[in-house]
């Protein structure tokens, strides 16, 4: 996308902190994987996404409820939801945030168990919001300008000063399905598991193939028999929503080092899809196989809230980041030529 900027690696910008603290304590901080290979093909398979000609961090994780509870806490302190950043709905069986009422700055409570559950609920307006928030230094930074100036949900443009954004559509595909091992060549996976192999639909563990979302293949042999989670074809209930703590299938990590950019909830994109709809990726654990799939574009309108929906973030890579991402890849070409 030419209108993406590469740029400027600014030491300041670290890749494992951000430098306020949120009101209510410590500041959000991520795992971000790091992808290299500036310059790569898109995949030209079908798409044509995933050129990306610059290096960046992306999120190795979804956002959790944990992460956004405490954004909530920050920028709206008293409750009042006046951004409408919370969804009561947050509060409801399939959520994971409640609002408690409790003493200001900490209103906004994590539901007991599903603090590292991706949060939901969760448009891209309140997407933007968040990651003008991680860009201005959180604690009570702006949420209306930075990485993002606000308007109507279809004209905004990252802003080419960002720290922190949304990733665009060719970011988020490339960490998910590109091959790491094969430099700018335009080589990309079916599957963010790194694998032309439809994903097994299993509890999570350390299977590489496993991913959170439907399969039923009617066989009895322990994986594919439904929903992930519950191993049957029983839709999620109030006891059991079927979400997964985000990384929880340990091995199953896309050639970047993402993870669950297959199953759990469906994430944003910066795609401007017609005038009306941004895009949204990935599948979630009431998707389908082919839901998953590189070739598979979904999009929402920009206000659209779900119990299936939720984002990651990017970010600037530090310069010592870059430079042991290219050892790294020096070190997979030798390999390759060996």
């Amino acid at each position: 996308m030419s209108h993406l900027i590469v740029r400027t690696l600014i030491p300041t910008l670290l890749l494992a902190a951000v430098a306020a603290l949120p009101a209510s304590g410590s500041p959000v901080t991520f795992d971000w994987a790091f992808v290299a290979n500036p310059g790569n093909a898109g995949d030209f398979r079908g798409t044509g996404h995933g050129g990306v000609d610059y290096t960046y961090g992306i999120s190795k994780h979804e956002v959790t409820n944990a992460q956004y509870t405490a954004f909530l806490n920050a920028v709206d302190p008293t409750g009042a939801n006046a951004l409408a950043l919370y969804n009561t709905s947050m509060a409801g069986i399939f959520g994971g945030i409640e609002n408690t009422g409790a003493v200001d700055g900490a209103r906004y409570v994590a539901q007991a168990g599903r603090e590292q559950n991706p949060v939901n609920y969760v448009s891209f307006f309140d997407a933007m919001r968040f990651t003008n928030w991680l860009h201005n230094g959180q604690g009570s930074g702006d949420t209306e300008t930075g990485a993002y100036t606000i308007g109507n949900g279809f004209d905004e443009v990252r802003s080419a000063s960002a720290k922190f954004w949304i990733p665009s559509e060719d970011e988020w595909y490339k960490a998910a399905y590109h091959d790491a091992s094969a430099g700018t060549a335009g080589v990309y996976f079916d599957y963010a598991t790194g694998s032309d192999s439809i994903p097994v639909s299993d509890q999570p563990g350390d299977n590489p193939a496993a991913v959170n979302y439907f399969n039923d293949d009617g066989v009895a042999n322990g994986f594919n028999d439904g929903y992930a989670v519950n191993g049957s074809g029983s839709f999620p209930s109030s006891t059991n929503p079927f979400f997964t703590d985000v990384g929880a299938y340990t091995a199953a990590a896309s050639p970047y080092g993402t993870f669950d950019q297959n199953g759990n909830v469906w994430e944003w994109n910066e795609a401007v899809v017609s005038s009306s709809f941004r895009g949204v990726r990935g599948g979630s654990r009431v998707s389908f196989w082919f839901n998953l799939r590189a070739g598979f574009r979904n999009l929402g309108s920009p206000t659209f809230e779900d119990s299936g929906v939720g984002f990651r973030v990017a970010t600037v890579p530090e310069p010592s980041a870059v430079l042991m991402g290219a050892l790294a890849a020096c070190g997979l070409l030798l390999r390759r030529r060996a």
